[in-house]
């Protein structure tokens, strides 16, 4: 029923716009490019009873089938495409110890022996500034 409304919604689309277009206007428009300057073709009244007739057909079927379609779309019920595959469930593990708990007290390296202090300056500057 969807693809059926929906294929009826686009052609009433197409023939709203075609319609519309074909219409006089207050300037140029596309009735006269078609040669919609001749009125004698809609009698003596011009094409506007009849085109707005139509227009208003059409203008309603399209307001029905967009409503029909977002009520249908609205109101769908969901389905997934993996609705027919089951996850078969994970067999629980119970936590185990990899790690090695951590000692009481983490013992301090050694204090360094004395070494010689770094120098105030980088070699080869002997603390001369450039000027």
């Amino acid at each position: 029923m969807i693809i059926i409304l929906t294929i009826i919604h686009i052609l009433v689309c197409v023939f709203l716009v075609s319609i519309v277009l074909l219409q006089h206007g207050k300037g140029a428009d596309i009735g006269a490019t078609f040669g919609g300057g001749g009125q004698s073709l809609f009698g003596t009244e011009g094409p506007v009873p009849i085109l707005n007739k139509i227009t208003t057909a059409a203008a309603v079927i399209f307001m029905v089938t967009s409503i029909t379609l977002a009520y249908i779309s609205a109101h769908r019920t969901t389905s997934s495409v993996m609705g027919d595959f089951s996850v078969p469930a994970a067999p629980v593990e119970q936590p185990s110890n990899l790690a090695e708990p951590l000692p009481d007290r983490i013992p301090m390296p050694a204090a360094p022996a004395e070494s010689q202090p770094a120098p105030a300056f980088p070699a080869g500057e002997g603390g001369k500034t450039s000027q």
